[in-house]
């Protein structure tokens, strides 16, 4: 298949041609796509830019291999956004004898989506200092983190978070603001 024809077709379309043809020339074009992408997400779990160069270059190496098991219910994008975060969490659980390192996190931009009454607003994370917030995120769960990442970090709203994670609107509002409390109170003890 010419190069250049396969740079129009979509990513589902380039997937199954890769999954149908084993073929590592179409893969490598679906990686130019999306090298950068899980670079940086790779980067918000890790400590420095080697480990998360190492980390996206392992999320590929699995991807190819895991590939078939995209069913397309979702967008490509959207699946691989939650392959790669799936991929960082379980690196971060698996190393949790190395959680006295540091973890560098983004978190630079913290928007005010959706306004609840709730006991932690969005507005009191605004208030936290990014060095504090920073070391706070490392102490709560990967997953807890993963979420407010996708939130905050990654602009997500509630209905792509509940796709990526395949839960419910209200488990996910649920898991945010739980996620909220533990960073604020991990954050005040510090």
């Amino acid at each position: 298949m010419d190069t250049n024809k396969v740079d129009y077709i979509t990513d589902e379309e380039l997937v199954r041609k890769i999954v149908e043809k084993n073929d590592t020339h179409l893969f490598a074009i679906l990686y130019d796509r999306y090298a950068v992408v899980v670079y940086n997400k790779c980067y918000g779990f890790s400590k420095n830019k080697e480990e998360a160069q190492d980390l996206a270059h392992d999320v590929f190496v699995r991807l190819f291999v895991k590939l078939r098991t995209f069913k397309g219910k979702s967008k490509f994008s959207t699946w691989l956004y939650s392959f790669t975060y799936n991929f960082c969490v379980n690196y971060v659980q698996r190393n949790t004898a190395k959680k006295n390192e540091k973890v560098t996190v983004v978190t630079d931009v913290i928007k005010d989506e959706d306004v609840d009454s709730d006991e932690i607003n969005d507005a009191s994370l605004f208030e936290l200092k990014s060095d504090k917030l920073a070391k706070a995120l490392e102490i709560i769960d990967p997953e807890e983190k993963m979420i407010l990442l996708m939130k905050y970090q990654d602009d997500m709203s509630i209905k792509e978070i509940q796709e990526v994670l395949e839960i419910g609107e209200s488990a996910v509002k649920m898991r945010v603001k739980r996620a909220k409390e533990k960073v604020v109170k991990a954050y005040n003890s510090l």
